[in-house]
């Protein structure tokens, strides 16, 4: 019976520096991604001071931008959506940080409350609405940086562009 610990095998890692991967110095792949909105979200600080409320209009901020990328703050009042719509060549990130908002996809529809997160490939189409009766905050990360955001007319079987146009949802 072999009675060696993994450790005295294959000795401590931290004393082989070579075979660690290096620290990153910007998020590359989607679970990094989704990882740097998770630590944007958790801070408060980070956001709070920035969140805005129009009556007329979704409201955004572009918070911050890095090698590839953007995030993106949004607030939506009662009632405020998105419209059905894709992200062009971006892939995303939504993460809900306050209230309540409420996504329809072509295989039906979820509830996203504080905390919940989205994870969204290019192409991939949808409606962000705050259906609830309160205000709502989120954070968006887009890689690459959002630059079209075509709009679609119906849910129904395959979703046909509108016009297009860009905005950010």
């Amino acid at each position: 019976m072999n009675m060696d610990s993994d450790l005295q095998i294959a000795g401590d890692i931290l004393e082989v520096p070579h075979l660690l991967q290096p620290e990153r110095p910007h998020p590359v792949t989607v679970a990094e991604f989704a990882g740097l909105a998770r630590s944007i979200a958790d801070d408060r600080a980070q956001w709070a001071p920035y969140v805005e409320y129009d009556a007329t209009t979704r409201w955004y901020h572009r918070l911050r931008t890095g090698p590839g990328y953007e995030v993106w703050l949004l607030s939506w009042v009662p009632g405020q959506g998105s419209g059905l719509h894709d992200h062009g060549v971006s892939s995303g990130v939504l993460t809900v940080l306050e209230g309540e908002l409420t996504e329809r996809t072509d295989r039906g529809t979820r509830t996203l409350a504080p905390g919940a997160q989205r994870v969204f490939a290019p192409g991939y189409v949808h409606e962000v609405v705050n259906d609830s009766l309160e205000p709502a905050v989120s954070l968006h990360v887009y890689f690459p940086g959002l630059t079209e955001m075509p709009m679609h007319e119906s849910l129904q079987g395959q979703c046909a562009p509108a016009t297009p146009g860009v905005a950010v949802a």
